[in-house]
């Protein structure tokens, strides 16, 4: 019984040999990158360290130092060079042991923890009851109210009235059942954003100004919830950075428990231990490793991914999929490909989910990788296998990419689905802070695996959620698409597609974020936390 992890593990990375894939090209390098990907593949022992033992990557955290440490000793363990670049300070945390339970009208330890930089509770025992954010008629009715608050937990999110995701009711329900259900789930949430609103201030999902305006008023603290009628994930995302008392993210469930005691004055009361610790302002980083161009050592090749995550589950698939692609990919180049023809550069983005400061600042701090960038792919979708890949707007990159894709072996290639010329990214991530130069930045997308759902900003995202097979393929297509966009005579040229004017619908690119209708600015890069809000 002992060895069952083992034999597990091993069945989890087995794969089929190189020798009976269908080759598109005679190229060696290509054969040699994908016997080092698929037959040598080193994902599950680096998810592994880094999902496990390192664990989530909040910016501003000790757990995003380590991770950056990580990073570096990786590389410099395979004999790439490798550096942690600072680009500005953030707010910097510590999250500790945080325990909450429900102790009247009954006994039940509950699904919830801290928001992302929220105090904690000094190492004591907080007990108060939990009551509902008011029905008022206007902010002065709210203000007179607030004395009530002190001393209690007040609920301030929409308690989702059913928990089951809408592909179960959709797949059980009859049809007048769901239609009934989505009704009053609709009127509900209209009513709960009108009550919201006659307090005279804001929530984004998180408690934000209204909850440090309860803090204000001695409430013991602040619940809430996010769910998105689709999965099963405890979302403890949103992060305020002006909170002056715990805030808790629950489950949907618990949630709703807690809110339908209150709601009928049945008592509940709850305890609460939390431990977290402000850390002063501390310096963030940028991971950077690269490759030494051998021929056009100013031109480059850029493999993309964000390093820091929420830190409710482990960053699994946002973005420690993405990082590990990416890694995997430079130790395979690295083995195969030492010397490239153009510099190939790795960026292990801090700060993403803040609004991509890390790649933006590193954009914005070298001038002479965004003038000579041939090429840069960047992948941050979950854990799926590479689906989608498009030229990004830019009118002349097509052939490049399909050349590209050629010579990938179809066993990859695929899979792969283009779109020509496409538009621009619009933000989601950190390719963004390229393309928005005219710079040939391209998005990976791929599969979702109920991403949205499930993992993304969860406490689910978890190593267990990792499909090895999907990583291994996305680390070994990085592999040859760096290669061959280091090895091509001819530079990818930046002619940009020119759009309608006035108004257009927007289609969802890659990763389910809207493609834009026009070219976005280079947004400047918050380098500390003093304009951070959310």
């Amino acid at each position: 019984m002992r060895r069952f992890p083992v034999i597990l593990s091993a069945a989890l990375v087995a794969v089929a040999p190189a020798g009976a894939q269908s080759w598109t090209s005679a190229d060696q390098t290509i054969r040699r990158i994908f016997a080092e990907g698929m037959d040598s593949s080193q994902t599950y022992r680096l998810a592994q360290s880094l999902l496990d033992s390192i664990g989530p990557r909040l910016t501003g955290t000790p757990g995003m130092k380590s991770g950056n440490d990580w990073l570096v000793r990786m590389y410099t363990s395979w004999g790439v060079p490798a550096r942690n670049e600072q680009y500005g300070t953030w707010r910097g945390w510590r999250r500790g042991i945080s325990h909450v339970d429900l102790l009247t009208p009954r006994v039940r330890t509950l699904e919830g923890g801290l928001l992302a930089w929220s105090p904690g509770t000094m190492g004591k025992d907080v007990t108060g009851s939990v009551v509902v954010l008011p029905q008022v008629t206007d902010s002065a009715a709210f203000v007179a109210w607030l004395p009530q608050a002190k001393g209690k937990f007040v609920l301030v999110s929409f308690p989702e009235p059913t928990c089951r995701p809408d592909a179960d009711w959709q797949q059980y329900a009859t049809p007048e059942s769901v239609d009934r259900m989505k009704e009053a789930r609709t009127a509900a949430r209209a009513a709960w954003q009108r009550r919201v609103s006659a307090t005279g201030y804001s929530t984004s999902l998180a408690a934000g100004s209204l909850g440090r305006r309860l803090g204000e008023a001695g409430a013991a603290g602040v619940l809430t919830t996010r769910w998105d009628n689709g999965g099963w994930g405890t979302r403890r995302v949103f992060g305020d950075l002006r909170q002056v008392v715990p805030a808790l993210e629950f489950s949907c469930e618990d949630y709703g428990l807690l809110f339908r005691l209150a709601e009928n004055n049945q008592g509940p009361t709850i305890r609460l231990r939390a431990e977290a610790e402000p850390t002063g302002e501390v310096p963030v980083f940028n991971t950077i490793a690269e490759l030494k161009g051998s021929e056009k050592p100013n031109e480059y090749v850029v493999l993309s991914a964000h390093f820091d995550s929420w830190d409710a589950g482990s960053g699994a698939t946002d973005n420690g999929t993405g990082t590990l692609t990416m890694l995997e990919a430079m130790r395979i180049l690295k083995k195969v490909y030492p010397n490239p023809k153009r510099t190939i550069v790795v960026g292990h983005w801090s700060g993403e989910e803040q609004g991509l400061n890390g790649s933006r600042a590193w954009a914005q701090d070298h001038p002479e990788v965004v003038n000579g960038l041939q090429a840069l792919f960047n992948q941050d979708n979950g854990t799926g296998r590479v689906v989608n890949l498009g030229s990004s707007g830019l009118v002349g990159a097509a052939g490049f990419l399909a050349r590209w894709m050629a010579s990938v072996p179809t066993d990859i290639a695929r899979f792969v689905q283009f779109s020509f010329p496409g538009a621009p990214p619009g933000g989601g991530s950190d390719n963004a802070s390229f393309a928005c130069y005219g710079a040939p930045g391209f998005g990976l997308g791929a599969l979702d695996w109920n991403y949205g759902m499930y993992t993304w900003h969860t406490n689910r995202d978890t190593f267990d959620k990792v499909v090895f097979d999907d990583l291994r393929n996305n680390a070994t297509l990085t592999a040859m698409l760096a290669y061959l966009a280091s090895e091509d005579p001819q530079t990818v040229p930046r002619d940009r597609r020119v759009f309608e004017s006035g108004p257009r619908q927007s289609a969802r690119g890659p990763g389910g974020f809207p493609s834009p209708t026009s070219w976005p600015t280079c947004t400047p890069a918050l380098r500390d936390a003093s304009g951070y809000t959310r």
